[in-house]
């Protein structure tokens, strides 16, 4: 009886070097520009591939995706040919169960991994500074943003005492200054030209909103417009469908009036990742998901954030600049709700703002000011941490499966 041999494991799959970052409260699969194909089509069926998507179980079991918005990301990062940059940066928010990668947006807590793996594959070189300052130019959005990159003897220090919450484990700071973080020329920075603007929502009613640009474009609503008290939990949402379609009902509108979707129906299919939602309250007291009490007096907002139809974690990134630059406009959502609980005593201090969210609180700022009539944004900050995962190949069945 003839027995059958055993497969070659690399003849019916393809290899890809890579490498798995944690970049602040998200997770993703870096990659060399050169290393991909350059048709956007056949990298994006790869890419979706090495992901596990689309998956129908919602898992992504088959693929380095972590079934979350949080951790089913890719970044391409290439050397960039601009005289004020160091590197190129293109981030993917790759669905879990569609067969869809949404480039619309940049991630800024994945922001603070690009320096770092910039730095390990050579593109940028280190000298006897402490630090190494890495000018990224961010593809996605047509946005410069340096990072701040803790150096000892010419590698990258990913060990410290930086604690982020929302991650378990200390590590290295990285700080992270996002230049003229508002729209494009043709967008602005509030894209209506309203600090305010009230959206009819098909089914729920007129809803006070901020739109925004910064970071990522964003709809920021106050909590109480969805019925809620602004301290709700990730549980409060996953099992309230009902809920989350209301949500996406206004992020779509909020979309369409800014211009970035022709229709709601667009906006839903072909624009999950951007804009953002969120929502915002009076500082409030309330417990984080790991346990911790966070207290009403350390904090100037309780913020909460929707990324890919599912609450966020955390927050993230540029839902945090987001936060920080509206919070430096007064007459926004943003600035009246911590103006109020400041009993307008005092301006609000946009330059450092603490946002208490679901797993602790983040710091963040903007630097903000008058030109020529307008409210110009020069700079947000924020700080975050990265850690290299994994470093080596990922591998990808030849024959794509559809």
């Amino acid at each position: 009886m003839m027995r059958s041999l055993p497969v070659n494991p690399s003849s019916d799959q393809s290899s890809i070097r890579a490498c798995y970052m944690r970049g602040g409260t998200s997770k993703g699969v870096f990659f060399l520009a050169e290393d991909l194909p350059s048709d956007p089509v056949v990298r994006d069926q790869l890419l979706l591939r090495v992901m596990g998507s689309p998956d129908a179980y919602g898992k992504q079991i088959d693929g380095m995706g972590g079934a979350t918005s949080s951790t089913s990301k890719v970044v391409i990062i290439s050397k960039s040919n601009r005289a004020d940059s160091d590197v190129d940066y293109l981030f993917g928010q790759v669905s879990v169960q569609e067969p869809t990668i949404d480039w619309s947006g940049n991630c800024g807590n994945l922001t603070a991994a690009v320096g770092p793996f910039a730095i390990h594959r050579g593109l940028v070189m280190t000298d006897a500074n402490p630090t190494r300052s890495v000018r990224i130019w961010q593809a996605n959005i047509s946005k410069s943003i340096v990072a701040h990159v803790p150096i000892l003897e010419g590698q990258v220090v990913e060990d410290g005492d930086f604690e982020l919450d929302g991650v378990t484990f200390p590590a290295a700071e990285i700080r992270l200054e996002f230049i003229d973080p508002s729209g494009s020329e043709e967008q602005g920075l509030l894209p209506t030209g309203n600090l305010i603007d009230i959206l009819q929502v098909p089914g729920i009613g007129p809803v006070q909103a901020t739109l925004i640009t910064a970071g990522n474009p964003t709809v920021v609503i106050d909590a109480s417009s969805l019925g809620l008290k602004g301290t709700e939990m990730q549980a409060d949402f996953h099992a309230n469908s009902e809920l989350l379609e209301r949500c996406e009902r206004i992020r779509a509108l909020g979309a369409v009036v800014m211009g970035l979707a022709a229709n709601t129906e667009q906006a839903t299919k072909s624009r999950p990742a951007t804009p953002k939602l969120a929502f915002v309250s009076r500082p409030q007291d309330y417990t984080s998901s790991a346990g911790k009490k966070v207290h009403a007096k350390d904090i100037d907002l309780t913020a909460r954030i929707l990324s890919m139809g599912a609450l966020h974690h955390a927050l993230t990134g540029t839902g945090a600049i987001a936060l920080a630059v509206a919070g430096a406009l007064p007459g926004t959502l943003v600035y009246n709700c911590i103006a109020s609980a400041q009993d307008g005593t005092e301006p609000v201090n946009s330059e450092q703002i603490r946002l208490g969210h679901p797993s602790g609180i983040l710091n963040v700022g903007a630097i903000a000011g008058i030109r020529e009539g307008q409210w110009e944004v020069t700079k947000a900050l924020v700080s975050r941490s990265a850690r290299r995962l994994m470093d080596g190949q990922v591998y990808v069945p030849k024959r794509l499966h559809r």
